[in-house]
């Protein structure tokens, strides 16, 4: 995973990159979730995402809001997900283990995905976002 913690005085900022939109898309839930609640290992609880937006950015908001209600509402460390993007449609695969308050507390709790300051960009080496998530 290739995320770096940006500067931010209230927030979480990252910076993530990744060789191609489904990566990126992947890898920033992943980071969202070692944010939340460390270190995780792999499991056998799964789950499936598909959504539809107009345009990447709100694609990825949408995404990144319906990993953190699955994880809370169905008590699911996620760490693995698998992404698919197909013009503004996503297909996701996640599975991770349940919440176990003894190993997963500690972390930081994210309240929502903010619009304010997410940047996808499209380099020669990959995707590069910024974005920041409300704490």
């Amino acid at each position: 995973m290739s995320y770096e913690e940006l500067d931010h005085t209230a927030d979480i900022r990252l910076r993530v990159r990744s060789p191609t939109a489904d990566s990126l898309f992947a890898e920033t839930a992943l980071a969202m979730m070692e944010i939340v609640y460390g270190k995780s290992r792999p499991g056998t609880v799964e789950r499936t995402i598909e959504l539809e937006a107009g345009n990447y950015e709100n694609l990825l908001l949408d995404f990144l809001s319906e990993v953190l209600f699955l994880s809370e509402v169905d008590y699911i460390v996620f760490s693995a997900a698998t992404v698919h993007i197909t013009g503004n449609s996503l297909q996701a695969h996640l599975s991770g283990e349940p919440f176990d308050p003894d190993r997963h507390r500690g972390g930081t709790e994210i309240k929502g995905i903010s619009y304010s300051g997410l940047r996808i960009v499209k380099e020669d080496e990959g995707y590069v976002l910024d974005i920041l998530f409300d704490v």
